[in-house]
């Protein structure tokens, strides 16, 4: 049998990853989260979502003797340079605090029309095998931002973003409409078509 480790400690996004990497692991593979394979939270030093999904994957593979896989995401704006990027769990200063976060970014956006109120939530998904390969690949859902939060589904930003061709929110989407067009989709349907193309994972 062969094991994998998703470095993430989220039960959720473990479920969204099988979905998507399930054609790929195959039917005799085991999966184990961060939190089932005895992992603690890592340092993300990096300064890409690239560098941090690896720090991440390499990190598991090598305490545990498996291929390890990760991701690190977060939302751009286009008029605040990119942040708060890599920053985005953190923007308020206050790790995982998903309200304070949102309203921080919707005051430093108050007097922002619409028209340049553009934004992009990232993904970058990264593997990294026991014998130190290493594959990555970046996934991007392009939108915007609105003036206030809408719809109870979802999490972080997804309130106040609203993915281009849409005129709901991430969070009024359901699950199904939102992972059908996610920037994680995109990124681990890459990634698997990668890793598709290997042996011995």
């Amino acid at each position: 049998m062969t094991t994998f480790v998703l470095a993430t400690h989220n039960e959720g996004k473990k479920r969204e990853l099988l979905t998507i990497l399930g054609p790929v692991l195959g039917a005799d593979t085991q999966v184990l989260t961060a939190a089932e394979a005895g992992l603690g939270d890592v340092a993300e030093t990096g300064v890409t979502f690239t560098e941090n999904a690896l720090i991440k994957a390499r990190a598991a593979a090598a305490a545990t003797g498996h291929t390890a896989i990760a991701d690190d995401s977060g939302i751009s704006v286009d008029v605040l340079g990119g942040a708060p990027g890599i920053f985005s769990a953190r923007w308020s200063g206050r790790h995982g605090d998903d309200r304070a976060n949102l309203e921080l970014l919707l005051a430093q956006l108050g007097d922002i029309a619409a028209e340049h109120r553009g934004a992009q939530f990232r993904c970058a998904a990264a593997a990294v095998t026991a014998d130190g390969r290493e594959f990555t690949a970046e996934g991007v859902m392009p939108g915007r931002l609105a003036t206030e939060p809408k719809g109870e589904n979802g999490f972080g930003y997804d309130p106040i973003f609203v993915p281009e061709g849409s005129e709901l929110s991430a969070a009024e989407m359901t699950p199904e409409e939102k992972n059908s067009r996610s920037h994680r989709r995109f990124a681990f349907d890459a990634l698997a078509a990668i890793l598709a193309d290997e042996s011995n994972l």
